[in-house]
């Protein structure tokens, strides 16, 4: 393994072992395996890719305070406490500056190849069976309801509400969830995220079959 990641993957990894279940590890480790997998489909520098992937949840708006800016200036400082090549480090925080999602009517940045690939790679990660699981995850960890119908979702229209947003984990499904099949910007994302879709939409039936 090259040097460098080889660095930062013993950073990140003693990070976020014992995170809660949304946003641990394993969950970064998903994301760089899915972002590598889609970069042989794909092509784009798989370096800036792979680090990209390890850092994107470094300093993630959902725990820092709501930050969304605060994400690329660790990647830039980390990076530079481990040597890294100024514009290598340049490249890695633009992709990991544009991964996060920020509301159902906040359009995605425009970003490179590499960046598209790690997003796309995040949000396959945020949907399907998987998906379904950290929804409920990070829920819980915020104590906050499976369900309440008479709380209907809301579409952001700010990153700033999205984050301050505190409603039921089935209305994640429809102000995010259920939105990322239609944002996912590489052919091959494209396809995985179709029947993934397909399962999200089957669970939320049987689980408002259940309800009532």
């Amino acid at each position: 393994m090259n040097k460098l990641l080889e660095k930062v993957e013993l950073h990140v990894k003693a990070q976020f072992i014992g995170q809660e279940g949304s946003h641990d590890w394993q969950h970064i480790d998903r994301v760089r395996r899915t972002a590598l997998g889609l970069q042989k489909q794909e092509g784009g520098d798989p370096l800036v890719i792979e680090l990209a992937a390890l850092l994107h949840d470094i300093s993630d708006h959902k725990y820092n305070g709501g930050d969304f800016e605060e994400g690329q200036k660790v990647v830039l400082k980390l990076l530079s406490q481990f040597d890294c090549p100024e514009e290598l480090a340049i490249k890695v925080a633009a992709v990991v500056s544009v991964v996060s999602f920020k509301g159902a009517l906040v359009m995605d940045s425009p970003t490179s190849l590499e960046g598209q690939i790690v997003r796309d790679a995040d949000r396959l990660d945020a949907i399907g069976a998987i998906g379904i699981a950290r929804a409920f995850a990070y829920g819980g960890s915020r104590n906050r309801a499976l369900y309440l119908p008479e709380v209907q979702p809301t579409l952001h229209n700010s990153k700033e509400a999205y984050a301050q947003d505190q409603g039921h984990t089935i209305n994640h499904f429809y102000e995010k969830l259920l939105l990322l099949k239609d944002r996912m910007e590489t052919e091959s994302a494209q396809k995985l995220a179709n029947e993934r879709h397909a399962f999200m939409l089957q669970f939320l039936k049987q689980f408002k079959a259940e309800w009532s």
